[in-house]
């Protein structure tokens, strides 16, 4: 599969085969996938919390409205954005593009491995910060959820291509 094909395939799968089984190298690949993004003068400023525990999943499904798929997924992984890495001014502030890059080679990835996963933002809403913290017991702070699994679903493509909104400036 090529950049250009995975970019394509893409798709947000919130609908995962219940029980199937998500080996330990295919979540190392994902994470490795995500540490591979760039980040601020390469402060990568993330950690990254693999939630296979289904008490936590579920805990996760009752507070966040937008994580029903978490009943089928396999695990949940959670990057955790660590601003306080980013104490220059030059990469000050920029652990959001950061965590969003690594969350994209998760997604990217797990599409190469037959996989399928659905982003559900966590930062900036401070329910949502405050409760997923609480449940996984830590200080830093969860920006996003992404629910990985083997796909029940094969969704229709939602993005495209408008030219109406590029600018060209010569």
């Amino acid at each position: 599969m090529t950049v250009s094909e995975a970019i394509r395939e893409r798709r947000s799968v919130r609908k995962f085969v219940a029980g199937a089984e998500v080996s330990d190298e295919q979540i190392k690949i994902l994470l490795e996938a995500a540490m591979l993004a760039p980040s601020a003068c390469n402060t990568r400023p993330w950690e990254f919390i693999v939630v296979k525990n289904r008490e936590k999943l579920d805990k996760i499904r009752e507070f966040h409205p937008y994580t029903g798929m978490l009943a089928t997924a396999s695990l949940a992984i959670v990057i955790v954005a660590l601003p306080q890495k980013q104490n220059a001014p030059i990469s000050s502030g920029y652990f959001p593009q950061d965590c969003g890059a690594a969350t994209q080679n998760i997604l990217l990835q797990a599409l190469d491995l037959g996989l399928g996963a659905c982003w559900c933002g966590v930062y900036p809403k401070e329910d949502r910060i405050s409760e997923l913290a609480s449940i996984l017991n830590i200080d830093n702070l969860p920006f996003c959820v992404i629910a990985i699994g083997v796909p029940d679903e094969s969704p229709e493509a939602r993005g495209k291509y408008e030219e109406s909104k590029v600018t060209v400036v010569e």
